[in-house]
């Protein structure tokens, strides 16, 4: 008798908890791009379907790229497969360095880009921490949002070389930064393996896609335990824009009481100009200097 009143309270007990719970928004079923279903896309998320990244394009970019990079060090970190990922690691310039970052570029840029990701890996150097800015996996120059879906996995095991990078100097406060498709793909690894590893979380301009080709995989924003900085542009894409009160729910659906947007005025999604780059870099800076 006891067991059927003590199941009888915990059915009561979970109808009521789903009460309290905020209604989380879902992306709806994904409607046909020409003759593909992305709906596919979503049913093999953060799996390996032999998709594999452009190693050519991406090699032809480091070699154009690893010369000119003067602030900082060059550091080739090696994958389980012994595939090395350039990167580029800037010490603090305090005395005692308050973490560790790591930056994943966007789509069609790379780890010394001139515009977003080398002022913010140069700037939060000055501002006290060390930063490792990460390449990426690559398609094609033609490639789009839904091209670069199946290859998230192989951002993965980067991201994840670059956190043994921190460890390995003694390092744990880990700070996760990801720039357009940077955040894609860092929210991919989040959705498969937790933000344990971190401390805190910076996504800029999240949500950009392609024409037509929608979200495939909300990012995993509920679930998250660590602070979430949101920042996108006064200018930005219309995706990252229109997408803002959906991440917003969902950022608190998780609860976490640090965890914030932020505007970017007089920016676009690129960031462009220096002053755009400048309250960029400041502003992060002043968000994790609070956490």
């Amino acid at each position: 008798m006891l067991s059927k009143h003590l199941l009888v309270l915990i059915v009561l007990f979970s109808q009521m908890s789903i009460a309290f719970i905020p209604n989380i928004p879902q992306l709806p079923e994904l409607p046909m791009f020409g003759g593909f279903n992305p709906n596919q896309l979503r049913r093999d998320f953060n799996k390996f379907v032999g998709v594999k990244p452009d190693y050519v394009r991406e090699n032809r970019i480091i070699a154009e790229i690893e010369d000119a990079v003067l602030d900082g060090d060059v550091e080739y970190l090696t994958l389980n497969n012994k595939r090395q990922v350039f990167s580029i690691y800037m010490q603090s310039e305090l005395d005692k360095s308050k973490g560790g970052i790591i930056i994943l570029h966007n789509r069609g840029q790379h780890a010394n880009w001139n515009d977003t990701i080398k002022p913010l890996r140069v700037g939060l150097a000055e501002k006290g921490w060390d930063t490792l800015s990460l390449q990426m996996p690559v398609l094609g120059k033609q490639a789009k949002y839904y091209d670069y879906v199946p290859i998230f996995p192989y951002a993965h095991e980067r991201i994840e070389v670059a956190i043994n990078f921190y460890k390995q100097r003694g390092i744990d406060n880990i700070i996760l930064i990801g720039h357009g498709c940077g955040s894609h793909m860092s929210m991919s690894y989040i959705d498969r393996f937790g933000d344990a590893k971190f401390s805190a979380y910076v996504g800029i301009g999240m949500g950009a896609t392609d024409y037509k080709q929608k979200m495939v995989r909300p990012f995993p924003l509920d679930k998250m335990h660590i602070p979430v900085l949101d920042v996108f542009a006064e200018n930005d894409f219309a995706g990252v824009i229109r997408l803002a009160r959906f991440r917003k729910a969902l950022m608190e659906a998780a609860g976490n009481t640090h965890s914030t947007q932020l505007v970017i005025e007089n920016a676009g999604h690129y960031y462009q100009t220096p002053s755009a780059v400048k309250n960029l870099t400041n502003q992060v800076g002043i968000w994790l200097d609070k956490l």
